[in-house]
């Protein structure tokens, strides 16, 4: 009875091996497939079941004759259960901002690397998860300047500039700003410029102005957005967009002026703010 409990046990895990070694599809010794066979989206197995986004930057650097190790550094590990031994193909689940297409403006990609005999990468494959009519990977969206303005007063205190001056609708803003620039395909500069109204000192305003832009600045460093793509400014109370009678009373005035009062943040970029 042991004996035949320990055959019967031995016969599973052979069986079990030659799965984890057996490729899903039919690769030849030089690391190509007429048919390649992708696994189910739903049985993702990385960043809790969910996928990635790759920028444009990492997929542009995927090239024929990479080792394993190579890859493994530019995307991560495959997202998808492998198997064990000799394993050929690494599959993941990719997403891309799409504006106008997809499921909340993301659309979902799969991609295969097969790699040859001595465990290179040779063959690359895509295949459209959402929308089904999908082009994979999308076509990189040209470079553009997109505009994010916030009014100073709802981001900081009549005249404050520091972190612990920042509202709390201040901060909310902000962080859905970051979460937005982290995920843009590619991220190429952000510019912070402060502005003030014309009330004060005009180089008072013109500190003014530079101290909010670097607190900001700080603030999205904080929030994971890379502190080597942003450059903060100030141009104090010389670019208004909102002109008032000077004869208005002082606090009319200030509200009327609260437009020019504000943080412009310029994204050099490929994404959906």
């Amino acid at each position: 009875m042991n004996k035949t409990i320990m055959k019967a046990g031995w016969v599973l895990l052979a069986a079990a091996m030659l799965s984890a070694c057996a490729t899903k599809s039919d690769v030849r010794k030089d690391g190509t497939t007429e048919t390649p066979v992708f696994p189910d989206p739903q049985s993702v197995t990385f960043n809790h079941d969910r996928g990635t986004f790759p920028t444009a930057d990492e997929l542009e650097n995927v090239k024929a004759g990479m080792t394993k190790d190579q890859l493994y550094k530019l995307l991560g590990r495959p997202h998808f259960s492998e198997g064990m031994f000799a394993v050929r193909e690494w599959d993941y689940l990719f997403h891309f901002h799409t504006p106008g297409q997809g499921t909340d403006n993301v659309t979902t990609c799969q991609f295969k690397v097969i790699y040859d005999i001595k465990k290179y990468a040779r063959s690359f494959h895509w295949q459209a998860v959402d929308p089904v009519e999908a082009v994979c990977p999308p076509s990189k969206a040209n470079t553009q300047t997109q505009r994010f303005t916030l009014s100073a007063d709802a981001l900081f205190g009549f005249d404050k500039s520091g972190l612990d001056n920042i509202h709390a609708s201040g901060k909310a803003k902000l962080d859905e700003f970051a979460e937005k620039v982290k995920h843009f395909d590619k991220l190429k500069a952000i510019r912070i410029i402060g502005h003030t109204d014309r009330l004060g000192d005009d180089n008072y305003n013109q500190a003014l102005s530079e101290r909010r832009a670097e607190t900001v600045r700080r603030y999205l460093i904080e929030r994971g957005v890379s502190a080597g793509v942003m450059n903060a400014s100030g141009v104090g109370e010389s670019q208004p967009i909102k002109a008032c009678d000077a004869k208005l009373a002082h606090h009319i005035l200030r509200d009327c002026l609260q437009d020019n009062r504000r943080v412009e943040v310029e994204v050099d970029g490929s994404g959906a703010l």
